[in-house]
């Protein structure tokens, strides 16, 4: 893992549509983030799946807050993996509700959204975005809508936006340190190291 890694996008990252944009029509908040990891992105799209409290993985951030002080996994774990749209990824442990898959493409992004009933728009939107970067790195690109129907928490709009934008740096930032981490920690798969061979074989013949 490297000593400093940042989670700041870029300004293109901020501004271009992503994926799950067009589900939140004028947004009143959008926040978004990312990370550099150092494997190809079929190596994160397992970290990505599995996440939600509970019964699942954990979301890799603060467990003593979101995940009932149990500590997310630190492994791929292949009961996890079977997903859809639909699969529920629940808030916190003992939930019933949560964030549902609303789109998904396996390894180029998965959509959550947290809906007030089954059958309604989303209120929010967080989209995980997985982009190819040259020798085989990926740039992870994590984007969090709001609607106008979002409560804030009960507060007005002035006080709960700047609130929950600090909250939700805080718990972004520290997971995309962890999967990131988690991904960088395990050794490369079979097909990458395949890969990166093939490709060093080619520079050398060139």
């Amino acid at each position: 893992m490297q000593a400093y890694r940042r989670v700041r996008a870029s300004r293109l990252e901020r501004t271009r549509v992503l994926p799950g944009d067009e589900l939140i029509q004028n947004a009143t908040a959008s926040w978004t983030h990312a990370v550099t990891i150092a494997r190809p992105r079929d190596e994160v799209w397992p970290w990505l799946v599995q996440m939600g409290a509970g019964s699942r993985a954990g979301w890799y951030s603060y467990d003593v807050i979101d995940n009932g002080r149990r500590p997310s996994a630190n492994v791929i774990v292949p009961d996890l993996q079977a997903v859809s749209a639909g699969t529920l990824f629940p808030a916190i442990p003992g939930a019933t509700d949560g964030f549902h898959a609303l789109e998904l493409a396996r390894d180029h992004y998965l959509v959550l959204g947290w809906r007030p009933a089954a059958d309604a728009l989303p209120i929010m939107t967080w989209a995980f975005v997985l982009e190819e970067r040259p020798n085989f790195l990926t740039r992870l690109i994590v984007r969090a809508r709001g609607s106008r129907a979002y409560p804030f928490y009960g507060l007005p709009p002035w006080i709960g936006k700047p609130a929950i934008r600090f909250g939700h740096f805080l718990m972004q930032r520290k997971q995309l340190l962890t999967i990131a981490a988690l991904v960088e920690s395990h050794p490369r798969s079979r097909e990458a190291g395949v890969r990166e061979a093939n490709r060093a074989g080619r520079r050398r013949a060139a």
